[in-house]
């Protein structure tokens, strides 16, 4: 694979090039070794394409996730409650997961379970690898920006 184009939201790239210019190395290897022609296993059912190899979402995940954790890029999960009183979150949030569900539980709201999940993680730079989902670009940016 090669990389065709590049948007740097907030600077980050900038930011690589000059703070972490090895993990960008890093991550530009991970791109050109993995063979996209290799991950054309996707039949397609479209009306128009019926039967054409397109690129599969799930093995190009596959590739990725082979490469990066092989360099120690490790997915970052966070797991956490939430209710609908704003106040109680408030409250809650500085508290680990158990503590927040008991806490929400006593007050008498319902406790609602919740998580932040990122592709890959290294040295505080993270990865959202997204194939075709394009609809959770602005989620991946926004929601997720906010809480690394």
């Amino acid at each position: 694979m090669k990389i065709v184009e590049t948007y740097s939201h907030l600077n980050g790239l900038e930011f690589l090039h000059y703070h972490k210019p090895e993990l960008w190395k890093e991550v530009k290897k991970v791109i050109t070794d993995i063979d996209g022609e290799a991950c054309k296993t996707k039949v397609s059912k479209e009306k128009t394409m019926k039967g054409k190899l397109l690129y599969s979402p799930i093995d190009m995940n596959k590739a990725f996730k082979e490469k990066l954790e092989c360099l120690n890029w490790n997915e970052s999960r966070v797991s956490y409650w939430v209710t609908g009183d704003e106040r109680l979150i408030r409250k809650t949030l500085p508290m680990s997961p158990e503590n927040q569900k008991k806490e929400i539980e006593e007050s008498g709201a319902k406790p609602i379970f919740s998580y932040n999940q990122t592709d890959f993680v290294k040295d505080r730079v993270a990865i959202e690898v997204q194939f075709g989902k394009y609809s959770f670009v602005a989620y991946d940016l926004f929601v997720k920006h906010l809480a690394f």
